[in-house]
């Protein structure tokens, strides 16, 4: 149900499929579905609090933000998740330049965290964001993946793991709402995942970059479970962007909050090789996390793309609504096959889940079935491919 894998065997599911498809001309004009890039409307404030800005281009920002910046995030936080004990933004809170660097430079302090370990491991759940492996391939780890938990949902059962295992664990990798699965982390997942790390001594980072894409209910959060045990953020790493609850993907920021002794570590080597957020994407940072409004509007849109899934594809494909997050995770037998497929013969480009996992110890991929479709297209577009996908795979 999990063993021992090198980060060296994950690679980019997009290059591995441009050379899949590589030669196979598209059966109509086509439409990409591979991509998570929200293609929902930028937000208006962003170009006129750039504008207001500009001149901050004109400096090097500090590579812990503004006070604006991570004052405004602690708020949103401590609002967002009703946290009794605030969170501090002098010592919890940092800038990204995306959360992709964020996640992957994360592995290499958790590594430095625990010098005695010989061999250390990174726990993955499979399918994965492929930083997460990069990041244990920094630390030189040895990744661990995790199988889905004995409930049917995608969110890893840690109870299922050796000692021996965990004991050498440097850092878990957890995302809610799981990407592509679009499962949610309840509290008590939450805290049954913190309570392991804290017994044995390990990080948690906290994927929380589809928070806020949900369909009815806001997922709980790592910080909330924590907040409720009572006893401080250690061990856990929140990280956020706007790439997804902003529609700016092009912006490149988020953030990361949590452990204030992981982060202060971490803080000293980013100030010498991480990226800084220039300061007029800090003050729209700032104004996205102080609107809710376009945030709502854009899980709407997202709501009304999944109704049309299900009443265009029907009971035939299995298109199960997630709780959370913006792709279809379609089963179809042959996710290969059914890309090629929808590729050739209707010009829909979308992603086979096996490209985004790795497989088990007896060879097996547990993404094999599956096919990712990112539904970030307008509504006009998405029905236009839901359709042929319907008469391909129907």
């Amino acid at each position: 149900m999990l063993g021992p894998t090198s980060a060296r065997k994950a690679s980019s599911p997009f290059a591995r499929l441009n050379d899949r498809l590589a030669g196979i001309p598209a059966g109509q004009a086509p439409i990409n579905l591979t991509i998570g890039e929200p293609q929902h409307p930028v937000p208006a404030f962003v170009a006129p609090v750039i504008a207001e800005n500009i001149a901050l281009f004109g400096r090097y920002p500090p590579v812990r933000g503004t006070d604006a910046f991570r004052g405004t995030v602690a708020r949103w936080l401590d609002r967002r998740y009703q946290l009794a004990t605030t969170i501090d933004p002098e010592r919890m809170v940092l800038p990204l330049n995306g959360s992709r660097e964020g996640l992957a430079l994360a592995a290499l302090s958790a590594r430095q965290r625990r010098p005695e370990i010989e061999k250390p491991v990174v726990l993955l759940p499979n399918p994965f964001y492929q930083a997460y492996a990069a990041g244990a391939e920094v630390a030189g780890a040895e990744i661990v993946l995790l199988d889905d938990g004995a409930d049917a949902r995608s969110i890893p059962d840690l109870g299922r793991i050796s000692d021996d295992v965990l004991a050498r664990t440097i850092a878990l990798y957890i995302a809610s709402p799981t990407a592509p699965q679009g499962d949610v982390a309840t509290l008590e997942d939450w805290t049954r995942v913190l309570e392991t790390a804290r017994r044995f001594d390990f990080m948690v980072f906290a994927d929380e970059c589809y928070s806020e894409i949900y369909r009815d209910v806001p997922p709980p959060g790592a910080l909330q479970a924590a907040d409720q045990l009572g006893s401080g953020y250690a061990n856990v790493l929140v990280f956020h962007s706007l790439s997804k609850r902003s529609n700016l993907p092009g912006l490149r920021c988020g953030f990361v909050a949590g452990d204030p002794d992981f982060l202060a570590e971490w803080m000293r080597f980013r100030n010498i090789a991480a990226p800084q957020v220039p300061g007029p994407i800090q003050a729209v940072a700032i104004a996205a996390y102080e609107d809710e409004s376009h945030v709502a509007d854009n899980r709407a849109q997202y709501n009304a793309k999944y109704a049309a899934a299900t009443a265009i594809l029907g009971p035939n494909i299995r298109a199960r609504t997630p709780e959370g997050g913006f792709f279809l995770w379609l089963e179809v037998g042959d996710g290969e096959a059914a890309a090629v497929k929808l590729w050739q013969e209707a010009g829909v480009r979308t992603i086979p889940g096996a490209y985004l996992s790795l497989p088990r110890p007896d060879g097996s991929n547990p993404g094999t079935p599956y096919l990712r479709v990112a539904m970030v297209q307008d509504l006009a577009t998405t029905q236009e491919a839901l359709t042929r996908m319907a008469r391909v795979l129907g």
